[in-house]
């Protein structure tokens, strides 16, 4: 290939990339309109998940509220346009994938989605026993006053972390495929998982209860053995 042949495609990929993300940037503003119509029943939502007695919501600055409309418009956005973002990143990298690298991408990007969102969710649920035990800090004279900023900042980085946490599958299932883990060495050691699980679930949930830690546990046990499952079916 000459240089000017090279130079022509290193062009038309860059081409097509600026085309691929200009698509995908619409897709996200549109989600994000979509999102800013619904983030007040979306901040509804979150503010349910406060004890009783402290759903009242405060904010300092004039432009508070709407800034975190704007944020929680963001994520739904995001979240509506990963369809149409794993999409195209999928149509550009797949001309320089062998066939058999192509057969397992699609696989990858559903499993990801889905422990992403099964982390969100299992958050959402450890969220009203983490603030009940934060919350049952304050004394007399020293009483909470929940900010919008403070809360929403609180709960979204509870869920991503839930949600990046829980995709710990798919790196056990990629180690394994490269040949780093194996299913008998994995099995072999499934009670140090589960103790390994049981210390990481008490250290990462915020809540000082036995229910948080014990919901985070169950469902990584769960994940663990799935993925057990998956690495032996792979490696027949």
């Amino acid at each position: 290939m000459s240089d000017e042949e090279a130079t022509m495609t290193l062009l038309d990929h860059l081409e097509e990339l600026r085309r691929r993300l200009i698509i995908i940037i619409v897709s996200i503003l549109a989600g994000a309109v979509l999102g800013f119509i619904f983030a007040g029943s979306v901040l509804d939502l979150l503010r349910s998940r406060l004890p009783a007695g402290h759903q009242i919501i405060y904010f300092t600055g004039p432009a508070d509220a709407f800034g975190v409309y704007v944020k929680i418009a963001g994520f739904i956005g995001i979240a509506v346009a990963m369809p149409v973002i794993l999409f195209h990143v999928w149509r550009f990298v797949t001309p320089g994938l062998t066939r058999s690298e192509r057969r397992i991408v699609w696989p990858v990007m559903l499993a990801a989605i889905l422990l992403f969102a099964l982390g969100i969710a299992v958050g959402y649920l450890i969220i009203p026993y983490a603030l009940n035990f934060l919350l049952g800090f304050a004394r007399p004279g020293l009483e909470p006053l929940p900010t919008i900023d403070g809360y929403i900042g609180f709960v979204t980085t509870m869920l991503l972390a839930f949600g990046i946490v829980l995709e710990f599958p798919i790196l056990l299932v990629g180690l394994a495929r490269v040949g780093v883990l194996s299913y008998k060495r994995l099995a072999a050691q499934r009670r140090f998982a589960i103790v390994g699980i049981t210390i990481f679930a008490i250290v990462i949930t915020p809540g000082g209860d036995p229910i948080s830690p014990l919901i985070l546990g169950s469902v990584m046990y769960l994940l663990f053995e799935g993925s057990l499952l998956v690495i032996r079916l792979i490696r027949r």
